[in-house]
């Protein structure tokens, strides 16, 4: 997660727990838990934990879990919802954890935010213990899917969206990047997940926001497209289908 203003960091609150809430949502970090392989006896970091849900859902399953996350105002609210739960500051690439530490590491929607994935990479075999397991999940921003009556519009419209973060083709060498860092058997899903309702809108004029901002489209075009999208929202004809990979590796 990264740094933001109080009020904004509220609002980022609310959308992830909408999101964490979508049909589907519950069942897929289910599943990222269960890639981890962790015994009782093993200890999880979830790196850029942000709001602790995952650390929280972690503990629920009796391991013991670390999250940490760059921003003070979301480790706040974690601590205010799971006071008994283990958050800390800390960055991807210096973890605030001693060298072989922990049995699993969990990364979720973070490797896109990293200037530096190869380093993050390398922390992370840092503090894993020989034959621990790494589980990344993100999207890859150039794929993003979003039905519309105007297509190319829609296209420079995520394409420029997509040059506004940081890496946002890391997802997408989450394969490579693993083998790169010296993980072995290193495997990778695709799940995609579908987002047809009202809450879509409020997503998306970020990226139109973001467009605009990078001067890819003018704010009429921003504006009609958005009308558009949340027009399709009303009428339950808003398509939007987000790629997601998943990548695990042994240390």
């Amino acid at each position: 997660m990264s740094s933001t203003a109080p009020d904004s960091t509220a609002s980022l609150i609310r959308l992830l727990d909408a999101v964490d809430t979508l049909p589907g949502a519950a069942e897929l970090r289910a599943h990222t838990y269960d890639l981890l392989r962790l015994s009782l006896d093993g200890t999880v970091v979830d790196v850029g934990c942000g709001a602790g849900r995952a650390v929280a859902e972690l503990a629920g399953r009796g391991v013991r879990s670390i999250g940490i996350d760059p921003d003070p105002r979301m480790l706040a609210a974690a601590r205010e919802r799971w006071p008994e739960l283990d958050f800390r500051v800390g960055v991807a690439g210096g973890l605030p954890l001693d060298d072989g530490s922990v049995a699993g590491y969990r990364a979720d929607k973070v490797f896109h935010e990293i200037a530096d994935p190869a380093a993050a990479l390398a922390e992370a075999r840092r503090v894993l213990v020989p034959g621990g397991r790494i589980v990344l999940i993100g999207q890859d921003w150039d794929t993003i899917v979003i039905d519309s009556g105007d297509p190319e519009l829609t296209r420079a419209i995520v394409h420029a969206r997509a040059g506004t973060v940081t890496s946002p083709r890391a997802a997408r060498r989450y394969r490579s990047s693993l083998l790169d860092a010296g993980f072995g058997d290193v495997t990778v899903e695709v799940r995609t997940a579908v987002f047809t309702g009202e809450l879509v809108p409020a997503m998306l004029g970020g990226f139109a926001d973001a467009a605009c901002a990078t001067g890819a489209v003018g704010r009429d075009q921003a504006e009609t497209w958005l009308a558009e999208q949340t027009r399709r929202a009303q009428t339950d004809r808003l398509f939007l289908a987000v790629p997601l990979f998943i990548a695990t590796g042994v240390s």
